[in-house]
């Protein structure tokens, strides 16, 4: 196998990656196995904000979101949107569940989610062309690999998908603390750009973390115990 054979992430139909981690504890369990089929994506149909939500209004949808965090600050930050996570880790499902039902009463529970634990792009086809307002990839996996590059999201297939599902002036928000993935996702977005408008006019536009860009706790670490740079990017749907 290597880097120059056909095929990303919509073309090789396998989810890379660890499923679980270490075993959960009895609170989290409890979330997995009573909150989590409550708000799951639906296994087969549509996915609209109507047949999520019971009424429609602007959708938002994250891949891979780790352990929840910019998800339910977003979702709690925007209460009358409809927000989709999905995430392949049942360890970050659990911590996200454990956010959405409001972190032990720290703050009120938070109802405008929907989780698929499982392949995100199962879910995005799904979603009717021209739906969704905003898609998150935050810190996706790098597969720094050459040979492993075919595995990542940033790649001209989903980067397609991601044109597709969003509504003219809708926003993909992608970040990332690897400078390899980095150079890649520029290039891979520089042939999209009949699709996708940059918004960024000077370097500050994608070194500093824009506002209602909630931190997550993998870019808290990145930025303060391994030291590293983080870059936000912003396009808009054209």
């Amino acid at each position: 196998m290597t880097a120059y054979k056909p095929g990303d992430p919509t073309t090789i139909n396998r989810l890379y990656g660890r499923a679980k981690g270490k075993p959960l504890r009895a609170g989290q369990q409890a979330l997995v196995d009573n909150l989590l089929p409550q708000i799951a994506v639906p296994a087969e149909g549509p996915v609209t904000a109507r047949a999520l939500f019971g009424h429609d209004c602007p959708l938002h949808f994250e891949i891979g979101f780790g352990g929840g965090e910019h998800m339910a600050a977003r979702a709690d930050m925007l209460p009358d949107h409809g927000f989709i996570g999905a995430e392949p880790f049942l360890n970050g499902v659990a911590q996200a569940l454990t956010h959405l039902d409001g972190d032990g009463g720290a703050h009120p529970p938070i109802r405008n989610v929907r989780i698929h634990h499982g392949d995100a792009l199962e879910v995005l086809r799904r979603i009717p062309d021209g739906s969704l307002s905003f898609l998150y990839l935050l810190h996706p996996d790098p597969w720094p690999k050459a040979r492993h590059a075919k595995r990542r999201m940033m790649n001209d297939g989903p980067v397609a998908l991601f044109a597709a599902k969003l509504r003219p002036g809708g926003e993909f928000r992608f970040g990332t603390d690897h400078a390899v993935y980095l150079r890649h996702a520029l290039m891979v977005m520089q042939r999209h750009v009949d699709a996708f408008e940059w918004l960024a006019q000077a370097p500050r536009d994608f070194q500093v973390r824009p506002g209602g860009w909630p931190e997550t706790r993998y870019e808290h670490k990145a930025r303060t115990v391994y030291g590293h740079e983080v870059w936000y990017f912003r396009y808009r749907r054209r």
